[in-house]
């Protein structure tokens, strides 16, 4: 196991709250952010959980892994679609590896 998830979301959520009791404003904005996400439930749940989760894996958010796994179950995504919704992380990681690819040799190739 690479890590214990349920602990990491317990202290990612126990965070969360000691920091927006410090600093509510900037919770306020940041809620607002995801309830700007979700106006007009042009997305449902799911498809947003399963967006997040594969946003979270690309961007490497361990804390954002974390809770997004555990939102994607509550609103009953299967392992199946998880597994869909990572693919497609892998695969756009592997595409912007290979553009950045064509930039480093690009690049190198300047030098000459």
């Amino acid at each position: 196991m690479f890590a214990d998830w349920k602990e990491q979301t317990a202290h990612t959520k126990q965070s969360f709250g000691a920091l927006g009791k410090k600093y509510p404003k900037m919770l306020q904005a940041y809620g607002a952010l995801g309830a700007a996400a979700a106006e007009g439930d042009v997305l449902d749940a799911k498809t947003r959980e399963l967006i997040a989760l594969a946003v979270a894996v690309t961007t490497r958010c361990e804390s954002c892994i974390s809770v997004h796994a555990v939102e994607a179950a509550k609103v009953g995504a299967t392992e199946e679609e998880i597994a869909a919704a990572l693919a497609m992380s892998i695969s756009l990681n592997a595409g912007a590896a290979y553009t950045y690819s064509l930039r480093a040799l690009e690049a190198f190739n300047t030098q000459k």
